[in-house]
This record gives structure tokens, C-alpha cells and sequence, in this order.
């Protein structure tokens, strides 16, 4: 008689099958929610020791005023090569600067100089141009905005406010 067509398909061998006991289940559990503990706590302790031990942050030139034209931006880094920023110039006297990582999952921002709003297009996120706050979307914290000085020529950044 020939094999049944579900044997052919799972050859398992149930008699050398190994069983996982409650005990093993349960140690399995125990190491893997120590280990999800151990991330999110050093996660915790570097955002903890940034806030604390940063140095103040340097003053940068990041553009001279004819530069950036009313309605348009400017990309930058600031504090850090890593951190890239976004200047929008809103009016012929008033600069915004924020952060360009959005503070949901750290996307890229744009500014959308039509709408006047920046957007996330990873997960459709809005935030508002006067004050970085979310509008709508993911996001629920505002981005780090950068402060600005406009002294003569040029816009400077003197730092950054986190939220």
C-alpha cells in the first residue's frame, strides 16, 4: 500500500520528534524579554547621558541672508556633521530652522513651501512650519528646532532645543 500523499509532503518522524517542555518555553521567554529589557533600558541611558553631558553647542554659520530667498530652504549640519537641518526663510526677516530627521521613525523632512508645512513621505507626517509641533500623522513629538541669530550678512545657528 502506498504511503499517504500528507506523509510524502511532512516526512517528520514523531517518535524522534524533540518535545520543548514548560520549563524550556518559559527560560526561552525569560532570555528573550531580558534581552528586549537590556535594549530599551541602554537606549534609555544614552538618550539620558546625551541631555546631561553634551557640550554646549558651537555657533555656525549656516547661510548669509541673500541666500536663502523668502519661501525657499536651505539643508545644513548642525550641531553635528550627522545631523542635517533644514533653514526655511518665511518672511524677508524671519529664518525657522528644525532638525531634518522626522521623530517618528528619523525619515528625512521636506519643506513644502505651498501648503507652508514640513512632510514626512515616509509615513505621511505634517508637522507645522511656525514651531515644528506634528499636525497629523505618526509623529507625536514636535522636531528639535534649531536657534537662530541673523546678525549682518549672515544666519547663524547658536543651538538646538529638543522637545
Amino acid at each position: 500500500m502506498p504511503a499517504e500523499r500528507w506523509r510524502q509532503d511532512f516526512p517528520i518522524d514523531w517518535q524522534e520528534d524533540d518535545y520543548v517542555t514548560r520549563r524550556q518555553f518559559a527560560g526561552f521567554l525569560t532570555l528573550i524579554s531580558g534581552g528586549l529589557f537590556l535594549g530599551t533600558a541602554l537606549l534609555g541611558i544614552r538618550d539620558w547621558w546625551r541631555r546631561t553631558f553634551i557640550p554646549p553647542a558651537r555657533v555656525l554659520r549656516v547661510a548669509s541672508v541673500g541666500e536663502v530667498p523668502v519661501g525657499s530652504a536651505k539643508l545644513f549640519a548642525y550641531p553635528n556633521a550627522d545631523d542635517r537641518c533644514l533653514l526655511i526663510r518665511t518672511a524677508p526677516e524671519t529664518f525657522v530652522a528644525y532638525n531634518q530627521a522626522c521623530t517618528h521613525l528619523a525619515c528625512p523632512v521636506t519643506y513644502r513651501r505651498g501648503a507652508r508645512e514640513l512632510y514626512c513621505p515616509c509615513h505621511e507626517g505634517y508637522f507645522a512650519l511656525d514651531d515644528g509641533r506634528p499636525l497629523s500623522g505618526p509623529p507625536k513629538r514636535p522636531l528639535p528646532r534649531v536657534l537662530l541669530s541673523v546678525r549682518g550678512d549672515g544666519v547663524w545657528a547658536t543651538g538646538v532645543i529638543e522637545s
